[in-house]
């Protein structure tokens, strides 16, 4: 089974239709998934994706997750502890603010040991490190 992290965005292209990148995102999840692939995200992730989804799509997106169409990991206030640093460190040294969405992927790539991650903004995440030096490689 291969496990890869996913952001809100190629969680909201996989809903929407008319979204631009929902065309590369339904065809790279199916065709990871002809081998097996569990996507894992958090409930930033979730939440972003449900703000930024119209009805109905954000209700196929919910009952997606309720189904385990995305397996959700949950953190606790003591990991925002390890968040906060990253968030200001990247905010104030690139100019360009880490959100809670992306601390909590590189967060629980960190955690997990998972190095692959779906996401359209890959200059963020071509940017950002785990504490060990790497990055996360972008699908």
């Amino acid at each position: 089974m291969r496990n890869v992290l996913i952001d809100a965005g190629p969680l909201v292209a996989l809903f929407a239709t008319d979204d631009l990148h929902h065309r590369r995102y339904d065809r790279l999840v199916k065709e990871l998934s002809a081998d097996g692939l569990r996507l894992v995200t958090t409930w930033p992730c979730i939440v972003e994706a449900s703000y930024i989804l119209d009805a109905p799509w954000r209700f196929e997106l919910l009952e997606w997750v309720v189904q385990g169409g995305v397996q959700v990991f949950p953190f606790d206030t003591s990991h925002l502890a390890v968040m906060l640093p990253w968030m200001r460190r990247y905010t104030e040294k690139h100019r360009r603010d880490m959100d809670l969405a992306d601390a909590s992927l590189i967060w629980l790539g960190h955690e997990s040991g998972l190095r692959e991650i779906m996401t359209i903004d890959v200059k963020d995440f071509a940017r950002y490190r785990l504490p060990d030096g790497d990055a996360l490689e972008v699908l």
